[in-house]
């Protein structure tokens, strides 16, 4: 359950981002910083542009509905929409974790997160907390998630060693992330499956099962955050090499 400190710590983020979007910023103070990781050793795909084209094709394939199924989101939760960009997720997800539920949109790009809570607030949708982060660093509250999902963007995480470690401790014990993305390489704006296993595991979280999604080639590669105790320090994280080619 979610502590009182930290339900009143969101919602106090979430009426601060109503009264001026314009004030939308980090929520919590930053993590381990990008110098004390090694370099990714594969291509970063640029961060494409908000859309809304696709929205229609992706509920055809009822997107969200099958994530959410797979993940076993419910009433009540609190949900990470990592790299929520025009915000395709957080508007669905917020009819699924209800009123006694939050999402939290993150994402790097303010103004990203300034036109998302127009949107929002157009749609009537009270429930949702915006996060700004770093490329290294989600800067999200500690356990403050039951489930993380980093939708069609890992490819476009320039720093993904200091991210995910950064992200770990916003996890509850017990959480999961779920990451959706497209069997290809990361300079097509896609991760193959190999290649994010070796991230994730490099980081020390262990993955639970993958599922293929309907459609044209998606996954959904869902894992378990990393034990706080023991965790390797950044330094001995060894970086993966991409060996799909599109290097």
């Amino acid at each position: 359950m979610m502590t009182l400190v930290l339900i009143v710590a969101l919602v106090a983020a979430l009426s601060t981002t109503r009264v001026c979007a314009a004030d939308i910023g980090y929520l919590t103070s930053p993590g381990i910083p990008a110098k004390d990781f090694l370099p990714t050793r594969r291509p970063v795909a640029p961060i494409a542009s908000p859309s809304r084209a696709a929205e229609e094709h992706r509920d055809f394939l009822n997107e969200v509905g099958e994530v959410a199924r797979l993940l076993e989101l419910k009433p009540g939760m609190t949900v990470g929409d990592i790299g929520a960009s025009s915000g395709y997720y957080t508007v669905r997800l917020s009819n699924i974790v209800g009123p006694k539920g939050f999402v939290i949109a993150q994402d790097i790009m303010r103004d990203y997160l300034i036109e998302l809570d127009r949107r929002t607030e157009r749609l009537g949708l009270t429930n949702i907390i915006f996060a700004l982060g770093e490329p290294h660093d989600p800067r999200l509250p500690a356990s403050s998630l039951d489930v993380a999902i980093l939708a069609r963007m890992y490819h476009e995480i320039t720093q993904p060693y200091a991210f995910l470690y950064n992200l770990a401790p916003a996890l509850k014990p017990g959480a999961r992330i779920g990451v959706v993305d497209f069997e290809r390489p990361t300079s097509r704006h896609g991760t193959p499956i190999d290649l994010l296993r070796c991230e994730l595991t490099a980081v020390d979280y262990g993955e639970i099962a993958t599922y293929r999604l309907a459609g044209d080639g998606g996954y959904l590669a869902v894992f378990a955050p990393p034990q706080a105790a023991g965790r390797k320090s950044p330094r001995d994280i060894v970086a993966c090499m991409d060996r799909t080619g599109s290097r």
